[in-house]
């Protein structure tokens, strides 16, 4: 007897109200968490992670913006609290003077990948040169030039540097990853010398049988780190996404399987993070908190 008035009961409510409206709290899309913008650069390692973060961060609820900027640009706005953060801090060296200028208004957190190095590299078959102190005896099997990425990164000033320190006659030569990456892939090609600005992780180490120089004088320093950096206010106001931004690690090995996908014919980032998160979920649930 209570389930027939309940079935009219029903009937009657279907009746007299449009499905539309009796439905309609389901059909609506959840609001975001929150919004959040992402600065990186563009080199293979920060496009790589970034992308993956931003998979996540939407995973979590959030919508968000990723922005490529210029290393300086990348520092400055964090510290000015126009960005809610980035992952491509490169420590203690490359990025040092960037922190020294804004650490008292950046919120600097754990490693995301550590193992890092950089330095100048040169294809192991120029088998004559082994440390940067031997490039002048073959500047012109060089052709005079070091290739190298944006001027405003670290590295670039870190050759600078170099060329000060041995008394190089190579010219330091401006371009981007990309330009770079096809030089030495036209050089390669061909079995001419060439010397680049290198650095680890970068998916060229994977399709290129290369060396880094020997670099007795240090001027490109030691082993490095990269970090997650948040602005000011950030683990107050979205403590969820500063504790993901803190929480986010992978090895050299997880980043380098995502840089050789992202060099394949057609390959989209935000389709190969995309691939990694759904291929890597026991790493990617221990970043969310």
């Amino acid at each position: 007897m209570k389930k027939t008035i309940l079935a009219a009961a029903v009937a009657i409510l279907l009746v007299a109200v449009p499905l539309a409206v009796v439905f309609s709290a389901g059909a609506e899309e959840a609001e975001p968490a929150g919004e959040v913008d992402l600065l990186y650069v563009e080199w293979a390692d920060a496009i790589a992670t970034t992308y993956v973060a931003q998979i996540v961060l939407e995973e979590m609820g959030y919508e968000v913006n990723v922005i490529s900027v210029s290393a300086a640009a990348m520092w400055e706005g964090i510290a000015a609290g126009d960005a809610d953060g980035m992952l491509a801090a490169w420590l203690p060296g490359t990025h040092g003077a960037y922190l020294e200028q804004t650490e008292d208004r950046v919120d600097l957190l754990s490693p995301t990948i550590e193992g890092a190095r950089i330095g100048l590299m040169v294809p192991a078959y120029v088998e004559e040169v082994d440390s940067i102190a031997d490039l002048n005896d073959y500047q012109d099997e060089f052709g005079g030039e070091i290739i190298g990425i944006d001027p405003g990164a670290g590295i670039m000033a870190a050759a600078e540097r170099a060329i000060d320190d041995y008394g190089l006659e190579l010219t330091l030569v401006e371009g981007s990853d990309a330009s770079m990456t096809a030089a030495l892939s036209n050089a390669y090609e061909n079995g001419d010398w060439i010397v680049l600005t290198g650095w680890t992780p970068h998916w060229k180490e994977a399709a290129f049988d290369l060396k880094y120089l020997e670099d007795p004088e240090e001027s490109f320093g030691g082993e490095e780190h990269v970090s997650a950096v948040a602005r000011e206010g950030l683990a107050e106001e979205m403590p969820e996404v500063h504790q993901f931004l803190d929480n986010f690690y992978w090895s050299l090995d997880e980043l380098g399987e995502i840089l050789l996908w992202n060099e394949e014919d057609g390959a989209e980032p935000i389709e190969t993070a995309e691939r990694w998160v759904a291929e890597n979920r026991e790493r990617v649930e221990s970043w969310i908190p």
